[in-house]
């Protein structure tokens, strides 16, 4: 058997043939459509029972009109046999609810930005956004598990003048905000425009890649 700790890899989860699940991004994925919030709530319910009894808990987001779940071992930062065995009998839950799967339906979303040498802007970033930075060397993290992940994709081309094309809004508590901008500006930031604030403060990463961390005081509603 493989050890409790083992990270698996794609064709060893693949050989488990968890047909309610799909794997990508070091985790497994599920979605189940329960076509009422009552039938979401009691399928979360006996998943929360399921966890407590292996003593390993899932991530799990219950909105109308499905539950999605997402498993990782967070010691390891990956898939391990004790995912595979919670996986399995989370469907089982589900079977025995009636409740059916939607794999195909499941995704991640990441955002990657391209930059000379990511050592440069990834304590900027992990600071305006919150977000956790040890878990990977090019990659920082949500904390929550409910924001994109951003990670950093060197290119050494990714000098110059800098024509950024979107940039991200991290929207925060207004209590939050001014502590936010500060922790940035600590890890290498500029402040680039206090115009609008407290609607929103404007900064930059050490190459220039513009971010504003935002607030609902002062914002009016799009069209307004």
């Amino acid at each position: 058997m493989t050890d409790s700790k083992t990270v698996l890899r794609y064709p060893q989860v693949q050989a488990e043939g968890l047909d309610d699940w799909r794997f990508f991004l070091m985790k497994l994925h599920a979605r189940f459509s329960t076509r009422s919030f009552v039938k979401g709530l009691e399928l979360v319910t006996r998943i929360t029972e399921a966890a407590e009894e292996a003593n390993h808990h899932p991530d799990v987001v219950l909105t109308y009109p499905q539950v999605d779940v997402d498993l990782q071992s967070h010691d390891v930062h990956g898939v391990t046999s004790r995912d595979i065995a919670l996986a399995r009998r989370i469907s089982e839950i589900a079977a025995e609810l009636g409740v059916e799967a939607a794999p195909r339906e499941v995704s991640t979303l990441e955002l990657a930005l391209d930059v000379p040498a990511y050592a440069e802007v990834k304590p900027f970033w992990a600071a305006v956004l919150g977000y956790d930075d040890s878990a990977w060397p090019s990659e920082i993290m949500d904390r929550g598990g409910r924001n994109n992940t951003l990670w950093f994709q060197e290119a050494p081309g990714a000098t110059g003048e800098v024509q950024q094309r979107f940039h991200l809004d991290i929207v925060v508590p207004r209590e939050v905000a001014e502590e936010r901008v500060r922790a940035a500006v600590a890890a290498g930031g500029t402040l680039v425009s206090e115009e609008a604030v407290p609607a929103y403060w404007v900064l930059a990463d050490a190459h220039g890649n513009k971010v504003c961390v935002c607030t609902a005081d002062g914002r009016e509603p799009a069209g307004e």
